[in-house]
C-alpha cells in the first residue's frame, strides 16, 4: 500500500477497518487494516493470562487532533506538567505553552494515531464495570490497577509487532506506558515524516499557537517528532 500524505496526516479513512467491540468504552475502533489480525492474535494470548486487552484510543483524525490542541491552548482543557498535575494557564507564555501541550499531545498532523498503527490500551478485567479510565503513568505502574498487564506487554508485546515508542521519557514526549506501535507497519510511516513534511501540513490559519510552533519547528521536530 502507498503511504499518502494524507495518511500520514490523518486527513484520510482509506486505509482503516472497524474494529467494534474491543474498547470496553461503548465505542468503534479505527486501525490499520494490517494491524487488525496481530491485535487480536496477541489479545487471545493475554486473554489465556487472565487480561482484557482493550483499545482506548486507536487512529485519532487530525481534526480530532486539532481539536485537542485548541482547547488546551485556549484553556477549555487542562496543561499538564511533567508529573500530570494541571498548570495554571496564565502563568505561562505563549511558547511555555506550546511545549506544555507537545508535552502531551502531538502537533496535529503528526500524531502517531493518524497512522492507525497506533493505540492506547488497557485491561478491563482488572477494574469494576463502572472504572473512570484515566490513561495515567500511575495505572500502569506497580500497585496500579493495570500494572499485570503492563508486565506482560513488557515481556510480549514485542512477539506479535508491537512497540513502546514512549517507553522511556528522553525529555521530550511524556512517558506513555499505554501507548502501543505494530512497527512493522508504522516504521512505514515513520520514514516518510521530515521536518518540510511538518511545515506543510501545519494549518496555520486554524491552529492555535501556530507561530510559535513555526518559530520552535526545528526543535519541535528534534525533541517531539524525530524520536527514533
Amino acid at each position: 500500500m502507498q503511504i499518502s500524505k494524507e495518511m500520514i496526516s490523518g486527513k484520510t479513512q482509506a486505509h482503516l477497518s472497524i474494529l467494534d467491540n474491543i474498547s470496553g468504552l461503548g465505542e468503534a475502533c479505527l486501525l490499520h487494516i494490517d494491524v487488525i489480525k496481530p491485535l487480536l492474535t496477541m489479545r487471545e494470548a493475554a486473554a489465556k493470562e487472565g487480561l482484557d486487552l482493550r483499545v482506548a484510543s486507536g487512529f485519532r483524525s487530525y481534526e480530532r487532533q486539532l481539536s485537542i490542541w485548541n482547547a488546551k491552548a485556549t484553556g477549555q482543557r487542562c496543561l499538564l506538567n511533567d508529573n500530570g498535575q494541571p498548570i495554571d494557564p496564565d502563568s505561562l507564555c505563549d511558547t511555555e505553552k506550546l511545549y506544555a501541550i507537545l508535552r502531551w499531545s502531538a502537533l496535529p498532523g503528526c500524531s502517531r494515531h493518524h497512522w492507525g498503527t497506533d493505540l492506547d490500551v488497557w485491561d478491563a478485567a482488572a477494574v469494576p464495570d463502572d472504572y473512570s479510565l484515566q490513561l495515567v503513568p500511575e495505572e500502569y505502574q506497580q500497585g496500579g490497577p493495570f500494572s499485570v498487564l503492563s508486565c506482560w506487554l513488557d515481556e510480549h508485546a514485542e512477539t506479535y509487532g508491537f512497540v513502546r515508542p514512549y517507553a522511556i521519557d528522553q525529555g521530550g514526549i511524556a512517558p506513555e506506558p499505554w501507548h502501543l506501535s505494530y512497527l512493522p507497519i508504522a516504521k512505514q510511516f515513520e520514514v516518510q515524516l521530515s521536518a518540510t513534511f511538518v511545515q506543510e501540513i501545519l494549518d496555520n490559519s486554524n491552529l492555535v499557537l501556530a507561530k510559535e510552533a513555526v518559530d520552535n519547528l526545528d526543535d519541535i521536530w528534534d525533541q517531539f517528532i524525530c524520536t527514533s
